[in-house]
């Protein structure tokens, strides 16, 4: 009996046995295949998460606006590329404070002001710097659903262009005013004296009359010139261009300002050579050769020379030059004066008429031939103003 005991309770332990190895390796196998679904998950959910993180970050570099979210203790947590340019960041300023990523004190008071007020609009920063630049700053505080402030985001806009342009519209106007003004108040002026009875004295009323006619030609010219100005820098002036004969066009301006050139005394010399070839604009060309030379004659010196060259520069242009012995233009105004109204010496100007548009309408119907314009100058040796054009 024992015997069969004995091997019935090893038939049923190797049983066991092996019924244990065979559920074990399955239970095993699903624990580790459970294992591997829960890391493909959570690998999942990082590649997800840093899938959403990347196209957000990509949506905000894609942006023109600067923009810049803080964490609830105002750390920086991302800088898009328009920002970054902006305000000139180098490196990594994630996890830094906005005091330390910035260093604007203007920055960290509107911080402080948005924890009070949640929202921002229109907030205008000048950022320090060389270099002129403003930004204007919208910014939302971040809430949580019990209101508590979790952060903010801010979006910055350059002004720096439009301040810029803003500026130059409100100088432009003020002088437009003063140069109207001026001619119209003297042309008032003599009409109210011929009114009051100066009429009656011939002398008076020729010598009167002459004087209104000069302002009003001055009007005449200023409101010419502003048209030209107008028409150059929206591109609604057309180019007739053809081949010139540089010698001819030169000699042409020279004929026609020779008389002024003789009451100052001055020789009016035509240096450019013969068979010199510009491809330009007849009419425009004209405009940029009269007002250099008339510019020459004017502010030159008496008994002295003014002279007009030109030559071959580089391949497909040529240069032109405009030189005078007169007493030179000052360091400090020299990248000023093809401003429009600027003048270096503004008493002489009155004296000696003119609209101060002459040398901003040069530059431009220069550009707007592909060439370009600039002035030598020393004081006390004279100055040059030199400009290229295509040459075919």
């Amino acid at each position: 009996m024992w015997p069969t005991l004995t091997g019935f309770i090893l038939a049923a332990a190797l049983a066991l046995h092996f019924w244990w190895r065979r559920n074990y390796s399955a239970l095993r196998r699903q624990l580790d295949e459970q294992r591997g679904a829960l890391a493909a998950q959570g690998d999942a959910r990082d590649d997800a998460a840093a899938q959403v993180r990347a196209q957000q970050q990509a949506v905000f570099n894609s942006m023109v606006e600067g923009v810049l979210v803080l964490d609830e203790e105002n750390k920086v947590e991302l800088v898009n590329q328009s920002l970054q340019k902006l305000f000139s960041l180098s490196g990594d300023v994630r996890g830094r404070t906005i005091i330390e990523a910035f260093r604007l004190p203007d920055l960290a008071e509107l911080m402080k002001r948005l924890r009070q007020e949640c929202t921002m609009q229109n907030y205008t920063l000048e950022l320090p710097g060389m270099e002129e630049r403003w930004v204007e700053v919208n910014a939302a505080a971040v809430l949580d659903r019990d209101g508590i402030q979790r952060g903010a985001i801010l979006v910055f806009h350059d002004l720096t262009r439009i301040k810029q342009l803003e500026r130059t519209r409100q100088e432009f106007v003020a002088n437009v005013s003063h140069e109207l003004r001026t001619p119209l108040s003297l042309i008032k002026g003599f009409v109210e004296t011929l009114l009051e009875g100066a009429k009656n004295d011939p002398e008076k009323t020729t010598r009167f009359l002459q004087t209104i006619e000069k302002h009003a030609d001055r009007l005449t010219f200023l409101i010419e010139d502003l048209l030209t100005i107008s028409r150059l820098e929206s591109g609604q002036i057309i180019m007739n261009l053809h081949s010139l004969d540089m010698r001819e066009e030169t000699q042409r301006v020279a004929d026609d300002l020779r008389s002024r050139a003789d009451e100052k005394q001055m020789a009016l010399d035509n240096l450019v050579p013969e068979g010199l070839q510009a491809h330009a604009d007849a009419d425009r060309l004209q405009q940029v050769l009269f007002n250099l030379v008339e510019n020459a004659i004017k502010y030159g010196r008496p008994a002295g020379r003014v002279t007009i060259g030109g030559g071959p520069a580089e391949e497909g242009k040529i240069e032109m030059w405009v030189r005078d012995d007169g007493p030179g233009i000052p360091a400090e105004s020299r990248e000023r004066v093809f401003e429009r109204f600027y003048r270096v010496d503004r008493a002489r100007s009155r004296e000696t008429g003119g609209t101060g548009l002459g040398l901003s309408i040069v530059k431009h119907i220069v550009q707007a031939h592909g060439g370009e314009v600039w002035l030598k100058s020393e004081e006390g040796e004279g100055t040059a103003f030199h400009f290229t054009l295509p040459s075919q």
